[in-house]
């Protein structure tokens, strides 16, 4: 009896399974989208989540391989679609309704809450609004200092290093440096990672950042009601990592919330707009006050509001930044034509003392770094995939994409497509001073995604890039030593190898 009971609810669950996903199979098939076995109920969930974040991005390689430009597999209960065709790029990221974010996105959302990065509807768009002053160019020239000051900090904690000998893993020193600017930026408080790197905030961040996206690829981890009970101690410690970073951030929120009622109390208080010669000075120093001034519908922003998009600006600041430095000076590391260009550069535009502060202006005229930067982000996109999630069918062109279908356009292959980057495997800044080379189609080229849901802060990035990248050039000659690049999938582009150079200090006689 027994037996035929189990065999009854297995031939149900098979029967199950198979009318769950017959849809989007046949769907796919028509479309001739294919993609690797997968076994009923698991779908490649084994093969998938044992590869681990060091190899699914080779992994997702070796399927566009095999399969040409789009493959899907099945994780468990989760179709997915991994895409580098550049029609789909265009089709996708310029729709207005196709906005909400693929379902990996999740582990984001513990930390992140309903922030501009995983937020749609009306709540995205009126957020986005908002955001237009916090990137305004008055702003980005306070942001200057901030950055050209955490900069400095930087060189000088390389120094121990930079012996011509010693193997750094620069991501280490460079996304403490961007967490300090990402912090004074957003939130107006100096936390002084570079210093400190155990103060309790810097820590908890680093933590989340490597506990949630590891979960991806994990069973016991992948499932929230899994997760306390298959991994209890990391549960408790992610959970501990959020509410201080939270607590903090409700913290610094509270206090300049009581700064700026006082100032309104005593009639000291004056909202900036942005005519106001003031925007960029102290008084207006970081996103944090913009969101306190800011009203939606004619209301102000809770302070759980505030922080949601604190946090976003917090996690995407720092680890995207972060990876964008350290594979430019990793490249840089390894060509030295194309070192000794950008250095002469720096020295025509900015002189010959690293110590000069410097300007956006000055920044601007650094047109060949442009280039170095725009081709680290083509070979080594620091968002390697951009995923998207579908609740009704979609049709691009002759194909058609199910509904319920977790769509990830995988820029890190996309930007090596020969027929829009010519030679896509060498490291070629020119190709972005050739305008015939550049005149590739818009969507052939995402490093900040594109269409409504872009980066809103890529400007605040690259000035960042360039205010790094330009103040450790200044400083030291890169060498190519220790271990080459292993890309690894980590919500951002890392490598399991590190990312490895050398330097020595310039002759600045």
């Amino acid at each position: 009896m027994w037996l035929t009971l189990i065999t009854g609810a297995l031939i149900l669950l098979l029967a199950w399974d198979f009318v769950r996903k017959r849809h989007r199979v046949t769907t796919l098939e028509k479309s001739k989208i294919k993609g690797p076995l997968s076994l009923p109920i698991l779908g490649c969930g084994i093969q998938a989540l044992s590869l681990g974040a060091e190899n699914i991005i080779p992994y997702v390689g070796e399927m566009f391989e095999k399969y040409g430009k789009n493959f899907y597999f099945w994780v468990l209960d989760e179709c997915i679609l991994y895409t580098k065709d550049f029609k789909d790029f265009e089709h996708i990221l310029s729709s207005t309704t196709l906005l909400e974010k693929g379902q990996l996105y999740r582990f984001l959302r513990p930390f992140l809450n309903d922030g501009l990065l995983v937020s749609t509807g009306r709540k995205w768009h009126a957020r986005r609004k908002v955001f237009t002053n916090a990137f305004h160019f008055k702003v980005l020239e306070h942001y200057m200092e901030i950055m050209d000051r955490n900069s400095g900090v930087l060189v000088e904690k390389l120094r121990k290093v930079a012996d011509g000998k010693t193997t750094v893993d620069i991501l280490q020193y460079v996304s403490l440096a961007a967490l300090d600017v990402i912090t004074e930026a957003a939130m107006g408080v100096q936390v002084n990672a570079q210093n400190d790197p155990d103060f309790p905030y810097i820590k908890a961040l680093k933590n989340v950042v490597y506990i949630q996206p590891d979960r991806m690829f994990k069973v016991s981890q992948r499932y929230d009601w899994l997760f306390p009970l298959l991994a209890p101690l990391l549960h408790r410690q992610l959970v501990s990592d959020i509410r201080v970073m939270h607590e903090f951030t409700d913290k610094v929120i509270r206090e300049r919330r009581a700064t700026v009622e006082q100032a309104k109390a005593d009639g000291s208080y004056r909202p900036l707009a942005l005519g106001d010669a003031e925007i960029g000075t102290k008084s207006q120093m970081a996103l944090l006050d913009i969101l306190l001034q800011a009203t939606i519908n004619n209301e102000p922003l809770s302070d759980a509001d505030i922080r949601e998009e604190v946090d976003t600006f917090m996690f995407e600041g720092d680890d995207t930044t972060s990876s964008g430095v350290s594979h430019a000076l990793y490249a840089i590391a390894r060509n030295s034509r194309i070192q000794q260009r950008i250095y002469e550069e720096l020295v025509a535009v900015l002189g010959r003392d690293p110590s000069t502060p410097v300007t956006q202006s000055k920044m601007s005229e650094l047109k060949y770094l442009d280039c170095v930067i725009k081709e680290t982000m083509r070979m080594y996109p620091p968002v390697p995939a951009i995923g998207r999630y579908t609740t009704m069918d979609l049709v691009i062109g002759e194909k058609v994409i199910p509904a319920n279908t977790s769509i990830y356009l995988v820029p890190l292959y996309a930007h090596r497509d020969p027929e829009y980057f010519p030679d896509p495997l060498t490291f070629k800044p020119e190709r972005f001073l050739d305008s015939e080379e550049e005149s590739h189609a818009t969507f052939a080229y995402v490093p900040f995604s594109a269409g409504p849901k872009n980066c809103i802060g890529q400007k605040f990035a690259v000035l960042e890039m360039k205010s790094l990248i330009s103040k450790v050039l200044r400083h030291y000659e890169l060498l190519p030593l220790g271990e080459e690049l292993k890309p690894m999938m980590n919500f951002i582009l890392r490598s399991s190898t590190g990312i490895n150079v050398g330097l020595r200090p310039r002759n600045l006689e």
